[in-house]
């Protein structure tokens, strides 16, 4: 299959036909998709392997904070919405999302099995032409490639299909699935309006390129700038801290110029599903055509050394020893006003100091717990140090403690980067 060649455009909306939707994954992007999607007048089918998951959102329970449960129980009590976990119920439907995680595997390598999952399920199911929409974050090529020549070698059947790569920012209450622009291609020029007139009738703007892989590249350049420039205020930081000079003033003097620069905050390094593990996918499909990516490999290994960094400023600010000292980090979300934890800072931050033998607990307002761990409370310690603030963190209590360290340069008179 050979892509349409289209020049890039802005579209606006137009009336789009409801439709059956199925969408595979009901994580944090096909949940928010599935109940926006719904709310337009679709009848969405969100399919997940997980059944806790799937009985959990059966009873109106939301497990995204975006998503509440009030909403999810009237999309759910208007009959748009069905949580389901048998895939023989996606049969009816006319378009199949792909919402799965990309994560990377144990050698740190994309890692493609929940895609390939995806693959199979459509393959078994769909004997007649549909249009398959893929929102997973993967490298260029994926949804022609690995998507698209698959289901065909295993079932035969020619499918429409696009590339439309999620842009969801958990927690932002400014840019949601209805303002934020989309940017679409498909395999051919039907699948691409077909997809563009479905994403307009729940999206205020789409934005058309000539190949899915454009589509594809976009999403991994949009994260792999942010990784670049975190790194670079992250690395800043330790310089400007030599230095004996305030990182904020300095960021503050800089943001004066009315062009030529965008400001960014250091932090304790970089999480959840986008920035720490996008631009790896970027770094992989460079290294397949011959092309090292050096700016975007030296960039993760910065923010992967922040938490190191961290421990170390905090070990050399008490006569380098930790052993049972009381620290709490506060925190363990990777951003505020989300319980996402994925690749989340904060864990290798509590990791780091335990095996430096300090006696380590953590405090989370919106994450109660956490594998075999809850939330404790704030007072009590020796050290407190903040990964993460969520709105309702008592900072007064912080700030009785003897040593604080903010990694997030919120706090005046505290120890920060």
């Amino acid at each position: 299959m050979r892509a349409f060649q289209i020049p890039s455009q802005r579209l606006t909306p137009k009336i789009s036909p409801m439709k059956q939707v199925g969408i595979i994954g009901q994580g944090y992007v096909g949940l928010a998709l599935a109940i926006k999607i719904a709310k337009a007048g679709h009848t969405v089918f969100g399919f997940d392997t997980n059944k806790e998951l799937i009985k959990s959102l059966a009873v109106g329970h939301s497990h995204i904070e975006d998503i509440s449960s009030e909403d999810l129980k009237v999309v759910m009590t208007s009959g748009f919405y069905t949580p389901i976990d048998d895939l023989n119920k996606l049969g009816s439907c006319q378009i199949i999302i792909i919402a799965v995680p990309t994560p990377l595997d144990d050698s740190g390598q994309p890692e493609l099995k929940y895609v390939k999952s995806a693959v199979q399920i459509i393959s078994s199911i769909f004997k007649k032409e549909i249009l398959i929409i893929n929102e997973s974050t993967s490298y260029p090529g994926t949804l022609r490639s690995e998507i698209a020549e698959e289901i065909y070698k295993k079932s035969g059947v020619n499918h429409k299909y696009a590339a439309a790569p999620e842009r969801i920012d958990p927690g932002n209450n400014n840019w949601s699935i209805e303002n934020t622009p989309r940017v679409i291609s498909g395999l051919s020029k039907e699948a691409t309006q077909e997809a563009i007139d479905f994403y307009l009738s729940f999206t205020k703007s789409v934005t058309k390129v000539s190949t899915p892989e454009v589509a594809e590249m976009a999403k991994l350049v949009e994260n792999s700038f942010r990784q670049v420039n975190i790194a670079f205020v992250n690395e800043l930081s330790q310089i400007t801290n030599r230095m004996g000079l305030d990182i904020d003033e300095v960021l503050d003097a800089a943001d004066t110029k009315p062009y030529g620069f965008m400001r960014f905050k250091p932090g304790a390094g970089v999480g959840g599903h986008c920035i720490p593990i996008d631009p790896i996918y970027l770094n992989y499909s460079a290294r397949k055509i011959g092309q090292e990516s050096n700016l975007i490999s030296l960039s993760d290994q910065i923010n992967s050394n922040m938490p190191s960094y961290i421990v170390s400023r905090i070990k050399k600010d008490h006569g380098n020893n930790l052993t049972g000292r009381k620290i709490v980090v506060i925190g363990i979300a990777y951003k505020p006003n989300t319980s996402d934890t994925r690749e989340s800072p904060s864990l290798k931050i509590i990791d780091l100091l335990r095996s430096e033998g300090a006696s380590v607990t953590w405090h989370d307002e919106i994450v109660k717990t956490l594998k075999s761990e809850k939330s404790e409370e704030i007072k009590s310690n020796e050290i407190a140090i903040i990964a993460t603030i969520h709105t309702g963190v008592e900072i007064n209590e912080v700030l009785k403690i003897p040593y604080v360290f903010d990694c997030t340069n919120t706090l005046k008179k505290v120890n920060k980067l």
